[in-house]
């Protein structure tokens, strides 16, 4: 019984025929048969099961589904007309989606974790904060920008800086703004640089009041890199006699800007905006670093 026979239903094979033809196992096919998704057409007067050309579509759909992942349930539903093969696959590229995304999260975790040698806390902190949800990531930026605009969030003025400040992570990440956001996240659980954040708005709001009093003009980084660039590119020194003009400058910009300059220089809030650009997917920053480094040393030197 295991060649092919003819049969007034027409060409029957054996099982053992399917599986070379197939491809499959014996084992497989009698496990497909003996669930309806691969029945026999007919059984030999002996027992032997005996298929017509239809099982060869239908176990090759089968290994087909089952290689992208389909679950038998629904397999057998397609196979019975009860599903569509289309709303099968619409469900299960769903699923696939949820799959992709959670293991870009652990991705991320594992190189942050690997990266940066983290403790088994950190490690917790940082799984916790890549699974949120999109209504839980947005509460956790609020209460962050919240806490670091309170009382000027509402003014016009800082609407835009408040904006600035938001991270939003796209429906499909790529793996390197999950590691953003999970950096970012953790970032702004940060209780001093909380702090540093609070203190650089309430220089904004003093700056936003001294402009509209005719007072100093706004802009205090774009100001020093005016002002530095120059010099630091020339290579004259902080300690310089060259840069007492430049320092004088940035003391008439703002008669508290060596407090300012610490504040914004803090490398937290420079880390912060790469990576709100990685996330939101915007070109990366150019480094302050460098200018705000001369800048606040000289002011150091001055005394």
């Amino acid at each position: 019984m295991d060649g092919g026979m003819n049969d007034p239903l027409g060409p029957l094979c054996s099982i053992g025929e399917l599986a070379r033809r197939t491809g499959l196992t014996v084992k497989a096919i009698r496990f497909y048969s003996d669930r309806g998704i691969v029945p026999p057409t007919v059984r030999s007067p002996v027992g032997y099961r005996l298929y017509g050309a239809d099982a060869l579509a239908r176990l090759d759909l089968v290994r087909t589904l089952r290689d992208l992942g389909v679950g038998l349930p629904d397999i057998r539903k397609v196979v019975a007309g009860e599903l569509s093969l289309s709303e099968v696959a619409a469900a299960h590229a769903d699923a696939l989606a949820v799959q992709i995304r959670t293991l870009r999260l652990r991705h991320a975790v594992l190189t942050a974790v690997a990266r940066r040698d983290s403790s088994l806390e950190e490690m917790d902190l940082m799984h916790r904060l890549a699974r949120l949800s999109e209504d839980e990531r947005r509460r956790l930026i609020d209460d962050f920008l919240d806490s670091v605009f309170a009382g000027s969030a509402g003014s016009g003025a800082f609407v835009g800086i408040r904006r600035s400040f938001t991270p939003e992570l796209p429906d499909n990440p790529e793996p390197e703004q999950v590691a953003a956001w999970v950096e970012l996240a953790e970032l702004s659980q940060d209780g001093e640089f909380r702090a540093v954040v609070r203190r650089l708005v309430a220089h904004l709001e003093a700056e936003q009041e001294g402009a509209r009093g005719g007072g100093p003009r706004p802009g205090l980084v774009p100001a020093v890199r005016e002002l530095v660039g120059p010099v630091l590119t020339a290579g004259i020194e902080p300690g310089d006699g060259a840069a007492a003009p430049v320092v004088e400058a940035l003391l008439a910009h703002d008669a508290h800007v060596l407090a300012r300059l610490e504040a914004v220089n803090d490398p937290r809030r420079e880390r912060y905006t790469e990576l709100l650009a990685v996330i939101n997917g915007w070109p990366a920053p150019e480094s302050s670093a460098p200018v705000l480094d001369w800048a606040v040393e000289a002011l150091r030197v001055r005394g």
